[in-house]
């Protein structure tokens, strides 16, 4: 349990012990007096709106690579289906109140402004993920009167939610303070750093590909947005945030150098489903929501920061030869983010406790595979792969505690407002800049810098520089739910589509590479006695069983405004591809 309870915790707790007026669905039925002549109930008003940034989220990745699961079958997306809609304007109403009422109560000046500066950013974070989901959307700044007002607002174009949601950023900026402190009693609450580097981010969506079908690479924008993130980056480095030295610790120590901006959780009071979503079932309270693939597993570089089948590399290997042996040789950032058949698992502070997950082995919870001498099949072939992940997970739980993970969400972190930076300056000439900091994540990460110090990465170009930036924010962010996001910014869905997904089964074999007695295997098992290379591996398509392959056609660069929606408000068009007249590309 943490010593110091966050003071945005207190307000919550505090706002939810009063009549909450975020309960009532009309919110003009208030006293605003209640709310904008008291700091505390203001302050709650406020941070009651923080739940858009969402927590921890072990699926949050089911839509890439890098997890388990077929989470893109054919229309998966129609404009009569609740996926991939966002149309935000409860909260959007609400934050709009909040910037007309601050200034007519008794607040002091640096609450109004903290507050004003919060729900700034609030707005433009909210309308940026309908803007990015969707295109232009109506940007009402005003909280709407049913009786007086006209509901019936139309779509502002792309071009124009774009400049709107930088004023609110920059009019943000000027208001909130440059950095809470981790040690500050506010900590957790938006501050300038945060706002600055969301800003950044922005301006590198609206540079991308995604808004740019036609001149995708040499836009105008990249210029804006090379300024704009090289600004976060240097800003934000005099500010005092760096890489933490070691990756295990991102956010498993709180508060660190490298959270920009944290969702803070506390046990008893806020605690979220990473560990119990990320263990096997006999270290959980049942299957784990999420594995990574056989894909992912394939895409982390090998210590030199080469990929398994570069002939260039001294750990070459043929695909044969890498399955046999995939965990040699890695990038410690696999060690630390994947956990395997036989590998070191000191889950529950279980101190010697490896892994296991052969058929007939381990755990019927655990196990994946369908080894004949075990005269059965797993249950778990249509959601696991054989290996679980180990990023971020709080392994002193016990099983009996798993539910009380409370490790602070880091939202962002400076790695990557670095990656950001990098893309930017890749595009705009500057390869120099983007390698240095490719370096410097490598460096962190613990990977062989090489004779040259290029830590592996050979980028003679714009375009592979591109994928080299692309490989490393896959690598570096994992499991942290950007791949999927990142390349559609890219336009980039094409690598999804078509695309289906495998998991390893693991079988014991003697030293002469005939298959172990389950009887002796499970013997030394349960002794902890089993080690990688005392199985052989057999790879399964997952899942087995219905939908096997992803569909993802190129009208998901855009996603639809819901069929509901568009009834209610005659004024909306639809986007293009779906059957309207709306462009929500910018060019």
């Amino acid at each position: 349990m943490k010593k110091i309870i966050i003071t945005i915790t207190l307000f919550a707790g505090m706002f939810v012990s009063c009549k909450s007026v975020l309960d009532i669905e009309d919110i003009n039925t208030y006293d605003p007096e209640q709310v904008w002549n008291d700091e505390n109930l203001a302050n709650a008003y406020i941070a009651n709106l923080y739940s858009l940034f969402g927590n921890w989220s072990p699926s949050e990745d089911r839509f890439s690579e890098q997890v388990i699961g077929i989470a893109l079958p054919r229309d998966f997306v129609t404009i009569s289906n609740a996926s991939f809609k966002v149309w935000d304007y409860t909260r959007i109403r609400l934050i709009n109140q909040a910037l007309v009422n601050v200034g007519t109560g008794k607040l002091s000046d640096n609450a109004r402004k903290g507050i004003s500066g919060q729900a700034l950013f609030l707005r433009a974070f909210l309308y940026f993920n309908m803007v990015r989901h969707h295109g232009g959307v109506p940007y009402v700044k005003v909280p709407q009167d049913k009786d007086t007002d006209d509901l019936y607002v139309p779509r502002n174009s792309t071009a124009e939610c774009f400049e709107f949601i930088l004023k609110d950023l920059d009019d943000a900026i000027a208001l909130l303070p440059a950095r809470i402190s981790p040690s500050a009693p506010e900590y957790g609450r938006i501050d300038a750093a945060f706002a600055l580097a969301f800003k950044a981010k922005v301006l590198l969506y609206k540079a991308s590909p995604q808004f740019h079908p036609s001149n995708p690479w040499d836009n105008a924008d990249w210029a804006t947005a090379y300024t704009a993130n090289k600004k976060a980056y240097d800003d934000l480095k005099a500010l005092g945030f760096s890489l933490v030295e070691d990756y295990s610790n991102i956010a498993l120590v709180e508060k660190g150098p490298e959270t920009v901006f944290p969702v803070i959780n506390q046990y008893p009071s806020k605690v979220t489903n990473w560990d119990n979503g990320v263990r096997p079932a006999s270290e959980s309270r049942g299957p784990a929501s999420a594995v990574p693939t056989w894909e992912m597993v394939k895409m982390f570089p090998m210590k030199d920061g080469k990929r398994y089948n570069d002939a260039t590399s001294p750990y070459y290997k043929t695909d044969a030869q890498f399955l046999q042996s995939y965990w040699e040789n890695r990038d410690p950032r696999f060690n630390k983010s994947v956990v395997w058949s036989g590998k070191p698992y000191p889950v529950s502070g279980k101190t010697g406790k490896r892994l296991y997950t052969s058929l007939g082995i381990s755990d019927p919870g655990d196990d994946f595979g369908t080894n004949p001498d075990a005269r059965t099949n797993s249950t778990n072939l249509d959601r696991y792969s054989g290996f679980f992940m180990l990023k971020n997970s709080l392994l002193r739980l016990t099983q009996a505690q798993v539910l009380q993970y409370d490790v602070d969400f880091v939202y962002m972190r400076f790695a990557e407002v670095m990656l950001n930076y990098a893309e930017t300056a890749n595009e705009t000439g500057k390869p120099a800049e983007a390698l240095d900091i490719l370096k410097q994540l490598r460096l962190r990460a613990g990977i062989e810098p090489g004779a040259d110090g290029n830590f592996g990465i050979v980028a003679p170009d714009r375009v592979t520089m591109r994928e080299a930036i692309l490989m490393e924010r896959n690598i570096e962010l994992c499991f942290e739910g950007h791949r999927f996001w990142d390349l559609r910014r890219l336009r980039m869905l094409d690598r999804l589509d078509n695309s289906t997904k495998f998991g390893v089964e693991a079988i014991p074999i003697n030293p002469d590479g005939s298959n172990m007695s389950l009887d002796v295997a499970r013997t030394k098992a349960n002794a902890n006695e089993l080690t990688e290379t005392n199985f052989r591996y057999v790879l399964h398509q997952v899942p087995r069983s219905g939908v096997k392959v992803n569909t993802v056609p190129a009208t998901y660069y855009f996603f639809p405004i819901h069929k509901d929606v568009l009834d209610r408000n005659p004024s909306l068009q639809q986007n293009k591809d779906w059957g309207g007249n709306f462009n929500p590309a910018l060019d």
